[in-house]
C-alpha cells in the first residue's frame, strides 16, 4: 500500500501564533537521487515544497528551517534547490564537515544556511566525531548547530557539549532511548547544558524515542514538561514531517492532533510564543515579526 501523507484537515485546537517557525522538517525536489551510506528517499509520492505550504496553511505555520535529510548524506543540493523554492521565510540546516571548502560554505550561507547538522545515529552523514570540528566552522560563521544522537549516553558527551562556541539545539526530545523520566541524571545533564545560555532544547519527533507510545506519549510528556518549565525561553518546536520514520499508513501521525498534543506540554500561551516565535528567531536568526504576517 501506498504511503498517503494527509496535507489538510481539521486545523489545530491551538491556535498557533503569527510569525510561528516549524524548526525541524525535510523536503525533497525531483532530479536529487539518495546518497550511499544514507536511508532511501522517503517512502511514497515526494514530500516537496508545495506539498509543504499545504501543511504550513492546515497547521498555522509561517516560517520554516529546513534541514538537510540523511538520504542526501553530505550532498546539499537538494537543500539549496528547497531553499530556492521557498523563499525568504525559509532557513536551511546544512551537513558539513572539517574538508567542506570555504567557497561551499559562501554558498550555503548565500542561500539562508544558517547551522550545520551532527547526526550521531544509523544514517547520518557526520557524527560526534566531527563535533568540534564542525562547531569551529560554524562559529566563525555565526551558524548554529543541530545535534542528534541517543541522549542516554549525554553524560559521556557532556564536557564536549559544555565547550561548545555555537549556539546549538539538542534535537528530538534529546532521544534518550534507554527511556528517562524527570529526575534521571540525564535530564539533570539537559539542564546544566540549557543553564550555560548557548543550548535550546527540541520537540519534535516525540514518536521516534517514545516507550510509552502515543496518542500522548507520557514518557516524553513528562520530560518535556519538566525542561520546559526549567528554561522557556529555550525550547523551540518542529514538525518533523514528512515523518521519515513512518513506513505505513498505520504509522502515519496526524499532524493536527500531534501539533495538539506537543504544544499542549507547553504551561500556556505565552511559554507557546516563547517556543514557536522568539526562541526560534534567537536560534535561527530568523527577523523579529513586525506585524500580520497572515
Amino acid at each position: 500500500m501506498t504511503l498517503v501523507r494527509a496535507l489538510s484537515g481539521t486545523p489545530p485546537h491551538i491556535v498557533l501564533p503569527e510569525g510561528t517557525v516549524d524548526t525541524q522538517m525535510h523536503m525533497y525536489l525531483p532530479g536529487f537521487p539518495a546518497q550511499p551510506g544514507g536511508p532511501d528517499l522517503p517512502a511514497g509520492s515526494l514530500p516537496t515544497p508545495d506539498q509543504y505550504r499545504q501543511v504550513m496553511s492546515w497547521l498555522g505555520i509561517d516560517r520554516v528551517v529546513i534541514t538537510q535529510g540523511n538520504a542526501h548524506q553530505r550532498d546539499n543540493g537538494n537543500l539549496l534547490a528547497c531553499l530556492s523554492e521557498m523563499g525568504d521565510i525559509a532557513r536551511g540546516v546544512a551537513v558539513i564537515d572539517a574538508e567542506t571548502p570555504e567557497t561551499e560554505l559562501d554558498r550555503l550561507a548565500e542561500a539562508r544556511v544558517v547551522g550545520a547538522r551532527i547526526m550521531d545515529l544509523p544514517g547520518g552523514a557526520v557524527g560526534l566525531d566531527a563535533l568540534e570540528a564542525v562547531d569551529a566552522r560554524a562559529s566563525v560563521r555565526g551558524w548554529m548547530l543541530a545535534v542528534q544522537f541517543d541522549g542516554s549516553h549525554i553524560l559521556e558527551h557532556e564536557a564536549r557539549l559544555a565547550r561548545l562556541k555555537s549556539r546549538w539545539v539538542l534535537d528530538h526530545h534529546g532521544k534518550f532511548f534507554s527511556g528517562v523520566t524527570p529526575e534521571s541524571p540525564q535530564v539533570a545533564a539537559v539542564k546544566r547544558l540549557i543553564d550555560r545560555g548557548n543550548c535550546w532544547f527540541k520537540f519534535a519527533g516525540c514518536y521516534e524515542s517514545s516507550k510509552s507510545g502515543g496518542p500522548a506519549y507520557e514518557d516524553i510528556a513528562a520530560v518535556a514538561r519538566d525542561v520546559a518549565a526549567h528554561a522557556p525561553e529555550r525550547i523551540v518546536w518542529g514538525t518533523n514531517w514528512p515523518h521519515n520514520l513512518a513506513r505505513q499508513n498505520a504509522d502515519y501521525p496526524d499532524d493536527a492532533a500531534l501539533t495538539d498534543t506537543v504544544l499542549g506540554w507547553l504551561p500556556d500561551a505565552a511559554a507557546r510564543r516563547l517556543a514557536l516565535v522568539d526562541n526560534p528567531e534567537a536560534l535561527f536568526g530568523f527577523a523579529p515579526v513586525r506585524g500580520a504576517m497572515r
